[in-house]
């Protein structure tokens, strides 16, 4: 899209084959010496060939359109000349199209930083080794005859002679209790749309994203991430259009965590981090289009759709090397600042109310051609020029008061 102009509209050919088609219309017959432009004296138009032949009425003899000023002249002298500037061609009245947002390289991630599985145990089997360990604890008791009689008692077990712990029975004892610790320290639990980066001595040793009762090794650094799919609803923030005017933009952005090992290691805070390449998105986006045309049919920002779209495209390249993965980046809200509000306010008041003047205007005088025309083609009335020009200006006024009382203020 970047360096390449948009194919030549259509309009732009049907008004350049209508100015060839008025250049080449032979001239008017010139007016005689007492005003009149007719026929001369003697002679009669063909009222068939008139009638059959439809042409415009509000037309001078340079085939330019009469001022509006002109039709109300009372005065029967000769109409002055009137020079007008060549009209600017329709792709001069319309705004080029807005450039693309500059392509640029995002931001490097570490190729061999990316999410991988880590281990984790169902914490059932972990409860088992820890009871299991506990049990070997008690019957390393028993066999060296250290078991209380309470408790021996209570299991049903018979008693053997006490001859002291040994060496042996020590090793056996550590072992189990060192074995249950390790089992019951692992135990931990984990709800939905957590998961937790494991890390040993600084080294990254996976994710686990399970959920309930599970074992992880208790020597490994566990650090909680939030996976779950989390909006942002920005704050006005400042912004300025193709035009330089100043903005105020509220962003809402949807987004989760895809990575864990880059949201965590990656960048110092993954929110903050999104929070700040909004801002800088937003600002580069802003800036490729003005925020309303008020005199030409332009793109603008007032399409949120296109701006959204063009929002969440960047944004998301920007945010990938951080492990986010942005959904939509929707403006909510698009404003103008507090210090140039008022301006544009009014710039946009008559902005429209010209539009509206200019189309009632051009409703008119296709009315008033098209009143003339029928008259005068069905042969209903024989006018020359003077009594022309007064029909026209009570046509036109007629037409124009009726439209301006009619439309809603």
């Amino acid at each position: 899209m970047q360096g390449q102009l948009p194919p030549r509209p259509a309009l732009e050919d049907a008004l350049e084959d209508a100015l060839e088609d008025t250049e080449e219309q032979p001239p008017a017959r010139p007016a005689s010496e007492d005003g009149h432009s007719g026929p001369p004296d003697g002679e009669r138009p063909d009222r068939s060939a008139e009638s059959a032949r439809r042409s415009a009425v509000i037309k001078n003899e340079t085939t330019a359109e009469i001022p509006v000023h002109l039709l109300f002249r009372d005065d029967t002298g000769p109409v002055p000349t009137v020079t007008t500037r060549p009209a600017p061609r329709v792709d001069q009245q319309r705004r080029p199209p807005a450039p693309a947002v500059p392509t640029r390289p995002a931001p490097p991630a570490d190729p061999g930083l990316r999410e991988h599985q880590g281990h984790a145990l169902p914490g059932v089997a972990a409860v088992l080794v820890g009871a299991a360990a506990l049990a070997g604890c008690g019957a390393v008791m028993w066999w060296a005859g250290a078991l209380p009689d309470p408790l021996r008692t209570m299991l049903g077990v018979s008693g053997r002679p006490y001859e002291g712990i040994g060496l042996i029975h020590w090793a056996l004892l550590v072992l189990c209790v060192m074995l249950a610790l390790f089992a019951f320290c692992g135990l931990a639990r984990m709800g939905v749309g957590q998961a937790w980066v494991l890390t040993l001595y600084g080294d990254y040793r996976g994710s686990v994203r399970r959920t309930g009762l599970v074992w992880v090794n208790p020597l490994l650094l566990r650090r909680q991430v939030d996976v779950r799919l989390r909006h942002w609803r920005s704050e006005p923030m400042p912004a300025v259009d193709a035009d330089g005017t100043a903005l105020e933009v509220v962003v809402l952005v949807v987004w989760r965590i895809r990575d864990t090992a880059r949201a965590a290691f990656g960048v110092a805070d993954h929110a903050v981090y999104l929070r700040e390449q909004v801002e800088a998105v937003l600002a580069r986006v802003l800036s490729q289009l003005p925020a309303d045309a008020f005199h030409e049919d332009a793109p603008t920002l007032r399409d949120a759709e296109a701006v959204g779209d063009v929002l969440t495209r960047t944004l998301k390249a920007e945010a990938e090397p951080a492990g986010i993965e942005v959904y939509s980046a929707q403006p909510t809200r698009i404003e103008y600042a507090p210090e140039v509000a008022a301006v544009m306010q009014r710039r946009r008041i008559a902005a429209i109310d010209a539009k509206c003047r200019d189309s009632v205007l051009t409703s008119v005088v296709d009315a008033v051609e098209d009143t003339m025309g029928r008259l005068t083609g069905r042969g209903l009335i024989e006018l020359d020029d003077y009594e022309r020009k007064a029909m026209v200006k009570d046509l036109t006024v007629a037409f124009y008061t009726g439209l301006d009382v009619a439309r809603p203020r």
